[in-house]
């Protein structure tokens, strides 16, 4: 694993995973932040601001950041959390999973320090497991609690996907779904659309949502899917012309070509007693979209992938 370190500079220390069909996935140490996935045929398929920093003591700005103990502003420490503001380390003892393969998978680890400990006094573990493999990347974070009281913590896999035009692509899963609109002082709507498309700024937390959630890109010919476990929610946030100007590490028009959608737990934080652990799984596919008539069928994306 060690010889998979890449260093550069004052850039943060990086990790090149790859698999036999020639999807690569990059990690940053810093944050221990997914900031690339390209398929078999090198396309990108993650966002990255044109204006992103890849250097600490800021997140990136894309790719697919951590957000814990905190998500966004839903308690009382910095915006999401500082797990993504922290250096990882390798995690040589990743049990009880399996040891990591060297070449398309890496296991990272966080500690709380004494610094962690004065803003959030309790002493935790944070793991998370990247793996590549074709058409498919798989994110396992990992919350231990090693202290002596029990905590809570709400935590998102914030996920910057590349889209074509965020106007012209749409959300399939999350309809008639309660939601908390951040951009309404947090008040709980319910989802009216058959589907989930885009014309302004969009900032909501989607609760109770399905295992599988799936975002249509006509224009690219395919369809993201996202499937989780133990993180009961999922947010969607495009910042639109206004914010994105307000923005300084995202670019003018970046919006256009981004949407975040993520795995999250909000709503009810998860709660670990002493030396009880946490688990999550997210996993990211790329399908090709099959047409009819022009159209792409949802429900095929939807309730015929297993």
């Amino acid at each position: 694993m060690a010889n998979n370190i890449i260093k550069e500079g004052d850039r943060s220390p990086r990790i090149i995973l790859h698999e036999p069909t020639g999807s690569t996935v990059e990690v940053l140490l810093y944050g221990a932040q997914v900031i690339s996935w390209k398929n078999e045929r090198r396309e990108e398929l993650l966002f990255m601001s044109n204006k992103a920093v890849c250097k600490p003591p800021k997140p990136v700005r894309g790719g697919i950041p951590i957000c814990f103990p905190q998500f966004a502003n839903f308690g009382s420490l910095e915006q999401h959390g500082f797990a993504r503001n922290r250096l990882w380390l390798l995690d040589e003892d990743p049990s009880p999973l399996t040891p990591a393969n060297n070449q398309s998978s890496a296991d990272l680890l966080l500690k709380s320090t004494e610094d962690d400990l004065k803003t959030w006094p309790y002493r935790f573990e944070l793991r998370l497991r990247i793996a590549v493999s074709a058409g498919k990347l798989t994110l396992i974070p990992r919350v231990r609690n090693v202290d002596n009281k029990a905590f809570s913590f709400t935590l998102a896999l914030r996920n910057y996907f590349s889209v074509s035009d965020v106007s012209e692509v749409r959300v399939e899963g999350l309809e008639t779904l309660d939601y908390f609109d951040n951009l309404m002082k947090r008040e709980r709507y319910t989802e009216q659309a058959d589907a989930i498309t885009f014309d302004g700024e969009i900032d909501r937390v989607y609760l109770s949502t399905p295992t599988k959630i799936a975002i249509i890109d006509h224009e690219k010919k395919r369809t993201i899917v996202l499937r989780k476990e133990g993180m009961v929610d999922a947010v969607l946030w495009n910042p639109w012309d206004k914010k994105a100007k307000a923005i300084p590490d995202l670019g003018d028009e970046d919006y256009k070509t981004m949407l975040c959608l993520d795995a999250a737990a909000v709503e009810n934080p998860i709660n670990l007693k002493p030396f009880e652990e946490w688990k999550g799984r997210q996993e990211l596919s790329i399908v090709s979209s099959s047409y009819f008539s022009g159209q792409l069928d949802p429900q095929k994306v939807l309730n015929g992938l297993r």
